[in-house]
């Protein structure tokens, strides 16, 4: 029996690992029910990741779109995990116009209607990065398709997300060991 359900969104948040990898096995369980899924990556780029290594392979129900630009952003003291581990950059203009085509992106797919599952990945984050407003976000969820499922990732959710959201999952980290991790097929 199938059962189809009305435009749900998740809300995977907080300073924790696992919000990306969260909304990847949602897409992993679309897939298998032959659903379309289609990622949106913001402030992402990097294309040897699993989750973009195996878009060839099952392209037939997924696809994923990057836009980011080689670097990692400045996001000051409450993140300072990221930036003791990699080399940060302000945000730029240049990185204002990718986050900006990729919701345009989104929206695009959004208004198509043929997508089962759409993550915008990393939003929560180009919205506290002044990359993206709240209120452009919050206006594309608005035309979200009876069929479609939309989940949003990323640190720093904003209050107005977390109470559009029907379902919200904070990711905290309890603990985590003092060297940065990036095991092949894990964290990447």
């Amino acid at each position: 029996m199938r059962v189809i359900k009305t435009g749900y969104i998740y809300l995977y948040y907080g300073t924790g690992g696992g919000k990306t990898t969260n909304a990847l096995g949602l897409a992993f369980r679309s897939v298998g029910h032959r659903h379309k899924v289609v990622v949106v990556q913001f402030m992402k780029w990097y294309k040897e990741t699993g989750e973009y290594k195996i878009r060839d392979m099952i392209s037939d129900f997924y696809e994923i779109h990057q836009f980011g630009r080689p670097g990692w952003l400045k996001l000051g003291k409450e993140d300072s995990i990221v930036e003791s581990a990699f080399l940060t950059r302000e945000p730029s203009e240049e990185d204002k116009k990718a986050a900006r085509e990729g919701l345009d992106f989104a929206q695009r797919k959004l208004r198509e209607g043929k997508t089962d599952l759409l993550i915008l990945d990393e939003l929560c984050l180009a919205v506290k990065s002044e990359l993206l407003t709240v209120s452009s976000v919050l206006e594309i969820l608005e035309i979200i398709p009876e069929k479609t499922t939309v989940v949003l990732t990323g640190r720093y959710a904003s209050k107005e997300l977390i109470d559009r959201a029907e379902f919200v999952n904070e990711i905290v980290e309890i603990k985590a060991p003092i060297k940065f991790i990036t095991d092949e097929g894990i964290q990447y």
